[in-house]
């Protein structure tokens, strides 16, 4: 493995307000068309006078995006990754589609994900090498910023979804407290788990897109205000100093290649000397075992939500979809109560380790992006965080033997979403 901290440059096309929009639309659509026939990040893109029209002024004026393809698009298909809504054309945007354009965003296309977002991967490739996966179910998302296409895409997760593409694809991927972003509009995979992301190439710009795309105070149900971020004159996001960090020891951590562990000693060392204080910290069992919750609460609702598919449309999903349908119906009503509860109840109580830490300090996956396109990757790291609904960042670091990136992954409080950030910007400085 390298030797050397340092990635991907931070990119923060974003913030620049030197970049002719019309310049920078150019170069994605051109850069789209000469790698999208290997990289097939996008399910469908908007023709290149389809952007120009959506040019309008604002504080994302210009800026292409992409769309994980269960985000309702007015005027691109919706197709959630499956055969059932090929050509499935929304009546509105997804919340969060309005605030994009809204704010002078370029809805650039719709990136492939997983079907209905879990497991049977679509055709898009690694970056790095096209013979390993991007991961999922973000996949497209994480490979179109990492690719260089676009600065800035849409994703969600519900158990490892951006956190590990971002990390096998060498950006970084931010996803914010539970119901801190709108997911009107979006197609649900878990309703109790399901969150809205970033990808871009510096946690700067996620720290930007966040701020201006996270919720306001007119909230729906189970959606939480954030407040705002503490941003530099250049809208930029404050360095957080001299943070505790705990290094979160898992019962999954034999699932973490030699290299992967190499690398996050490596980052600790770096952290440690740009001023960060760690220390190793065990969670009680209980939290570890909450995971079980997690895939019953995904199971029960996953039934519910695809029991019309189920009832009309069974030869058209994917045996994925199917097996967590049918799982989910055999789980007594009152264990999914129970889960439910359990969530609320470590949601809370993770909160006093925050107390003595800034953020925690884990593996964003088990390492390299796997060979083959079959498999997205073992999302186990992710788990916690997405069950607690605390949010979580991907900052990339260094690459494999393989040329392949390597990531760490920081957790921070619930609703701390603001500290997180600037304590992730402190480890980016410190792995440059």
């Amino acid at each position: 493995m390298e030797k050397s901290i340092g990635l991907i440059p931070a990119c923060k096309f974003i913030q620049s307000k030197e970049l002719d929009p019309k310049v920078l639309l150019t170069h994605s659509f051109e850069l789209a068309n000469k790698l999208e026939p290997q990289l097939k990040s996008f399910v469908t893109r908007s023709d290149f006078d389809s952007l120009l029209k959506q040019l309008k002024s604002g504080p994302l004026s210009g800026i292409p995006i992409g769309i994980k393809d269960i985000i309702a698009t007015l005027d691109l298909p919706t197709t959630n990754g499956s055969p059932i809504y090929k050509g499935h054309m929304p009546n509105e945007d997804a919340e969060i589609v309005k605030k994009i354009r809204n704010l002078g965003g370029v809805i650039f296309g719709k990136t492939v994900t997983t079907q209905f977002a879990w497991r049977t991967p679509g055709p898009t490739t690694n970056p790095f090498n096209p013979a390993h996966t991007p991961g999922g179910s973000s996949s497209g998302s994480a490979a179109a910023v990492a690719a260089g296409i676009v600065p800035l895409a849409l994703g969600t997760q519900t158990v490892g979804s951006i956190i590990r593409p971002a990390a096998f694809c060498g950006v970084v991927g931010f996803k914010p407290s539970y119901g801190a972003v709108s997911k009107v509009g979006v197609h649900p995979l878990s309703y109790s788990l399901d969150h809205i992301g970033f990808f871009a190439r510096s946690v700067d710009d996620v720290a930007y897109a966040f701020q201006l795309l996270k919720n306001d105070q007119s909230l729906q149900a189970e959606e939480i205000a954030i407040p705002n971020l503490e941003l530099n004159a250049d809208n930029t996001i404050l360095e957080f100093q001299s943070p505790k960090i705990a290094l979160l020891e898992t019962p999954f951590d034999d699932l973490l290649s030699a290299e992967q562990q190499e690398l996050m000693s490596l980052a600790i060392l770096n952290l440690e000397k740009h001023g960060a204080v760690i220390k190793k910290l065990q969670l009680p069992n209980e939290y570890w075992d909450a995971i079980q919750s997690l895939h019953l609460i995904m199971e029960v609702e996953a039934a519910r939500i695809h029991s019309e598919h189920m009832l009309h449309s069974s030869e058209l999903l994917c045996p994925n979809i199917k097996d967590l349908a049918e799982k989910g119906l055999k789980h007594a009503t009152k264990d999914y109560e129970n889960a439910l509860i359990l969530q609320q109840k470590l949601r809370q109580s993770i909160g006093d380790f925050f107390q003595v830490f800034d953020a925690l300090f884990t593996a964003p996956a088990t390492g390299e992006a796997p060979k083959g396109l079959e498999w997205t990757g073992d999302p186990i790291f992710c788990a916690l965080a997405s069950f607690l609904g605390t949010p979580s960042i991907a900052v990339p670091v260094g690459k494999s033997k393989n040329g392949l990136p390597l990531g760490i992954q920081l957790i921070g409080g619930y609703k701390d979403d603001a500290k997180l950030l600037s304590i992730a910007k402190f480890a980016e400085n410190a792995f440059i």
